[in-house]
């Protein structure tokens, strides 16, 4: 075997709470990661130099050692003296620099498949040493689970057993621009240091009102909502500590909520720094039937049907 083809699912977060800027420049995070069905493809061919070649349809993701997928490929390659190249073919049908972890996603498979390709037979515990090395969301994407806590940076994974069996469906919404998360969290920090210290007739829309920590949000009453089925009760516990930041600079969120609302959903998030925005619906017939309103709506978002896998 000296090809293989694999698909890299994408992820929402249905909870995000930033908690503190750390030493290394990163920040602690709880937050609840979903795997759901939108995928790009990666083909892995090996390759008989030491050569890692990255071929992609879509002209915004990175050729070289930008390139997270590259990067899983050169950790391999380095820590096991490993005398072979190989050829990463990223089909790419997760928008970029949207909040769905697509690159991470890239970056996960090309570690899981070169494992088998170059007969490593590295375990789990291994790929995840390595993951948390190239990227924060990485860890994730190496479980074969639907949903997981993350801690610490978001690489501390917690498997939600419980939830193994649960499906949501969504029609989620990424408007045509691009959102970069290093700025998302530098202004985090700023109007999070900036809140504390307005006089209280200024709070209106900070920390305490918007809440970049709301404590009535809590990843306990999300996993409860997701074991009930009760959306009612899931709509009101989602939580992004972003969205608030992300919004003040691209209008455009709020335009796809509302949007979203007027179509009756009740159940909407932004994932990660955004842009992508999440309804949950009750059905895939929901989720079409809105797909197809919201396409017509604007020709600047992608629009997609998408479920829990």
């Amino acid at each position: 075997m000296n090809t293989l083809s694999l698909n890299s699912y994408a992820k929402l977060n249905l909870y995000l709470e930033v908690l503190k800027k750390r030493k290394d420049n990163y920040h602690n995070i709880k937050t609840v990661f979903e795997r759901i069905d939108l995928a790009d493809q990666i083909i892995l061919k090996s390759r008989r130099d030491k050569k890692i070649n990255i071929i992609c349809n879509s002209s915004q993701v990175p050729r070289g050692s930008l390139n997270l997928a590259y990067r899983s490929a050169k950790i391999l390659q380095d820590n096991f003296n490993i005398d072979k190249g190989v050829d990463i073919k990223i089909i790419k049908r997760i928008p970029v620099a949207a909040g769905l972890g697509g690159g991470s996603s890239n970056a996960a498979v090309v570690l899981l498949g070169l494992n088998k390709l170059w007969k490593l037979n590295l375990s789990k515990s291994r790929l995840i040493h390595f993951a948390r090395k190239i990227g924060c969301d990485i860890p994730f994407f190496i479980y074969d689970i639907p949903f997981a806590k993350g801690s610490s940076r978001g690489d501390k994974i917690e498997p939600l057993e419980s939830l193994k069996d649960a499906k949501l469906w969504h029609i989620l919404v990424v408007p045509k621009i691009k959102v970069s998360t290093p700025l998302i969290y530098k202004k985090w920090d700023a109007y999070s240091t900036l809140a504390p210290h307005l006089p209280a007739a200024q709070k209106q829309g900070t920390v305490e009102k918007v809440g970049l920590t709301r404590p009535k949000y809590s990843v306990k009453i999300l996993t409860l909502a997701l074991l009930k089925k009760d959306l009612a009760l899931l709509g009101a516990a989602l939580f992004n500590s972003l969205e608030r930041i992300t919004t003040k600079l691209y209008p455009q969120i709020s335009q796809i909520k509302r949007s979203l609302m007027r179509l009756g959903v009740k159940s909407i998030l932004m994932s990660g720094s955004g842009p992508a925005i999440s309804g949950i619906v009750s059905s895939g017939k929901e989720a079409l039937s809105l797909c197809k309103q919201l396409k017509a709506e604007s020709k600047f978002w992608q629009v997609f049907v998408t479920r829990t896998i």
